[in-house]
């Protein structure tokens, strides 16, 4: 786009991403119903793979316009912070209704789970394990990222390089442990509202784990290939806020549903 205007906003070029990208959703919840139903992946992959093919065209383009063309002026900036704040307060929404869900059934449970918190028969997981090890895994990661950040404001390169590299490391080992412990879990998402309720709430946390990690790895690529400066550095900034979030809805989760909720 020509940047022969005289007003600081930047006007986006006609793109095919976000008709690919919704295509793409369309196909993956199609394939899940399928793959629910009749134990077929083929159209599940088809969707994953438009997904990515999207998610990697329209970040080339987003990172172009920002890093070589100059488009995203301090009030583009601005209102892309803005964007970011309204989306974490999206997700803070979305989180709080696992959370009721819980609360609701753990608070009073009803005669059909036994009138008791765990339902009967229900094993939960010793909060003292995997889950405080988990804990600090995230708590530490955190840190890393705030370290990434502040070495990245004082131009320190090699500093942003080892922290955000840290940071991936913890958040993979994040996700490593939540498998292991849901393949070693003594119930299903099917057990009862409790079984639901953990599933759905720490599920969709290693999700945005997940989306975090993948966000601050593409980061850390961006990094070495110098498309950050101490100025300029909104898309490894939102990944940060991201990422505390993430840990910040982990502590909730830890607290209310693998400790209290025991």
């Amino acid at each position: 786009m020509s940047m022969n205007h005289n007003h600081p906003y930047h006007l986006v070029d006609y793109s095919p991403w976000p008709l690919t990208s919704s295509l793409g959703s369309l196909t993956m919840v199609t394939g899940l119903v399928k793959w629910f139903h009749n134990f077929d992946t083929n159209l599940l992959m088809l969707g994953y793979v438009i997904i990515l093919l999207s998610m990697y065209q329209w970040w080339r383009d987003i990172y172009r316009e920002s890093t070589f063309q100059g488009n995203h002026t301090l009030l583009v900036s601005k209102g892309l912070r803005w964007g970011m704040i309204l989306f974490i307060i999206s997700e803070v929404f979305f989180f709080i209704s696992f959370f009721w869900a819980f609360f609701h059934s753990s608070l009073s449970p009803n005669i059909e789970i036994g009138a008791m918190w765990p339902p009967a028969n229900i094993m939960p997981f010793n909060p003292f394990q995997i889950p405080l090890l988990n804990t600090i895994i995230l708590i530490t990661s955190g840190m890393t990222v705030t370290w990434a950040h502040h070495a990245l404001m004082e131009n320190n390169y090699t500093q942003t390089s080892q922290s955000l590299f840290i940071t991936i490391i913890l958040g993979i080992y994040f996700s490593i442990l939540q498998a292991y412990e849901y393949i070693e879990a003594s119930f299903t998402i099917a057990d009862s509202v409790y079984g639901s309720t953990f599933f759905m709430a720490t599920g969709f946390h290693g999700l945005h784990v997940i989306i975090g990690t993948t966000f601050l790895f593409i980061c850390f690529l961006r990094h070495l290939n110098n498309h950050f400066s101490m100025s300029h550095h909104f898309g490894f900034e939102a990944a940060a806020w991201y990422w505390h979030f993430v840990d910040v809805v982990w502590l909730f989760l830890y607290i209310s549903i693998y400790w209290w909720g025991n």
